[in-house]
């Protein structure tokens, strides 16, 4: 590693505390103690109620400041504001569209020794990644649809050049540093719309191939997004890299997660241009809050997705490497069966796969 990376960590609700500090664990066993520095950060549900603040200002303000965000879960049933959404969301989703973090990262693949429904491709054949655009869409709407006299509701559906641009972009982009679909080996950006429909899904898709002429080297396809849930599980391993409109890229990603194992071993980054946030796509589960059942794969290999993302930026090959030896130690985890997540069907507690990660990582 060349320097020392500041990370802003908010543990958040339920069960992020637990996720978050077996992550801290492990990030300093592969980076080595005093490679990361961890400033915790106050910010979720709980703290609203203390404070009135879901994201006080000086957690803000280190977020922007620091070298990466590192995330364990927000909200808490109950805990709503008075139009009845809840507030625990909100965290990130400030975030999101102050820091301008506008590609949503999910990786869909299927780790080693982990069991899929799509009985067809249990030998490593899932591996794509959805990039959803993350700061427009249908989400633009929230906290400006119109509800009128309790009778009609209505939200808008924002789809902009630049906001389709910069993730499409963004997407091919990341199609060309990666290894092309499983099935043929072809770097490919899937465009998922319903342009056959609407306009401003037809407006998404011909921004997005006005983007693909200046990337002749990666293939472009086109998937209404009704029919993607077929394809998703019929054939999954066409797919390299999917981009989407924001409600669309939100439904799809937790389809893929399902048929690679579940909420609870999927990770996601919200990235920008000079800012990104990384959690595990999961949320709060408080039924376990506090009793070490949670499964802290998902943040661990969110964590991944951080150093990765740095190396990325800072052009730091050790820091890269670190996240290569994590996802690693984590296929070896659970390909062996050395600990193996209640959520996958074994006993292992939260402390009991940290603990069998970071003995991987110091072998």
């Amino acid at each position: 590693m060349s320097k020392k990376y500041q990370i802003a960590t908010i543990e958040g609700d339920g069960i992020g505390p637990e996720v978050t500090q077996a992550t801290m664990q492990v990030l300093d066993e592969a980076c080595g103690k005093g490679g990361l520095h961890f400033e915790m950060l106050d910010g979720g549900a709980n703290h609203y109620v203390k404070s009135g603040h879901v994201l006080p200002e000086d957690t803000f303000d280190a977020c922007r400041r620091m070298d990466a965000i590192l995330h364990g879960a927000a909200g808490m049933p109950g805990i709503v504001y008075p139009d009845g959404t809840e507030v625990g969301n909100d965290l990130h989703l400030r975030l999101r569209f102050r820091l301008d973090l506008y590609a949503n990262v999910r990786p869909i693949k299927l780790l080693p020794g982990v069991l899929s429904p799509l009985r067809a491709f249990e030998n490593g054949g899932i591996d794509y990644v959805i990039i959803r655009e993350n700061t427009e869409g249908l989400y633009a709407s929230r906290g400006a649809g119109v509800l009128l006299r309790d009778e009609f509701a209505s939200d808008s559906l924002i789809i902009t050049r630049k906001g389709t641009e910069r993730v499409a972009k963004f997407a091919f982009e990341l199609a060309r540093k990666r290894r092309g679909a499983q099935a043929d080996g072809k770097a490919r950006v899937t465009v998922c719309d319903k342009a056959n429909i609407l306009r401003a899904y037809a407006f998404f898709r011909a921004v997005c191939d006005d983007v693909h002429r200046d990337f002749s080297d990666v293939e472009i396809d086109y998937a209404y997004a009704d029919a993607i849930t077929v394809h998703l599980l019929k054939r999954p391993d066409f797919y390299d890299v999917i981009v989407a409109e924001n409600m669309f890229g939100d439904i799809i990603s937790d389809l893929g997660a399902a048929t690679v194992g579940g909420m609870g071993i999927s990770p996601s980054g919200e990235i920008g241009d000079q800012h990104a946030l990384f959690q595990g796509a999961h949320g709060s589960a408080p039924d376990i809050a506090g009793q070490n059942l949670a499964s802290p794969v998902a943040t661990i290999l969110s964590a991944v997705m951080m150093l990765r993302w740095l190396g990325d930026k800072h052009g730091d090959a050790g820091i890269t490497q670190a996240g290569d030896r994590i996802e690693a130690a984590v296929g070896k985890v659970l390909a062996e069966k050395i600990a193996v997540p209640r959520d996958l069907g074994g006993q292992a507690s939260c402390t009991e796969m940290t603990e069998a990660v970071c003995k991987e990582l110091a072998a």
